[in-house]
């Protein structure tokens, strides 16, 4: 089996106003620079063998995946398909200012998010084709081995309706806190070992947006 450790992000800019960011490009917040170090000590400890480190190629994920490439000594590959889902025209936008301008989308996405394509954006069903190309390819290249893959809040809850083989509409089923990780065993069986860990984080922990 390959065990995929997942991470998303540490907190940029836009992620403690509330704005949603889509494919746009906001810098780590300090938080966010502390928050990777932090993360980049961990996985360090807990992971001493690491095949490849995988990135989207947003600043606020690469900059992530920097840190931990440089804590244990490799380079990042970039890969599209980690990618945020594009927001459309959501993205820049606070999540207050949409939930008034776009009332019934907005309900539409928080209740029944399979069903929603963002305005000019794109779709779970989007996200979910090239998620699930990633792990068709993560399972036939790094068969026992560890690799990381550092992405967004909406790819990773889509991973985890794809590895547990359910429905879009759970995806907001799942935690996904900045800088944190979890631990998917990739195989015959696709098994979720661990989900949203930050522990690591200690005081420099912030919750998740709702509805990011």
């Amino acid at each position: 089996m390959c065990r995929l450790i997942l991470v998303r992000h540490a907190e940029s800019q836009w992620n403690p106003i509330g704005r949603y960011q889509g494919i746009l490009d906001p810098d780590l917040s300090q938080r966010g620079e502390l928050q990777a170090k932090a993360l980049a000590i961990h996985i360090k400890k807990e992971f001493p063998h690491v095949e490849a480190i995988y990135s989207s190629p947003l600043t606020r994920t690469r900059k992530t995946a920097q840190a931990i490439g440089d804590a244990i000594g490799k380079d990042i590959i970039l890969d599209q398909r980690l990618i945020e889902i594009d927001h459309g025209e959501w993205a820049g936008e606070l999540v207050d200012d949409i939930e008034k301008k776009y009332k019934e989308d907005f309900e539409t996405w928080m209740k029944a998010p399979h069903k929603i394509r963002f305005p000019k954006g794109e779709s779970l069903k989007e996200v979910f084709d090239r998620t699930v190309d990633f792990i068709s390819f993560i399972k036939a290249t790094y068969k026992d081995k560890t690799i990381i893959a550092v992405s967004h809040s909406v790819p990773m809850r889509v991973f985890y309706c794809a590895v547990l083989g359910i429905d879009l509409s759970h995806f907001w089923a799942f935690g996904c806190d900045n800088a944190s990780y979890s631990i998917l065993s990739l195989g015959e069986q696709d098994i979720i070992q661990k989900l949203n860990i930050s522990c690591h984080l200690g005081e420099l922990y912030a919750e998740a947006h709702r509805a990011i």
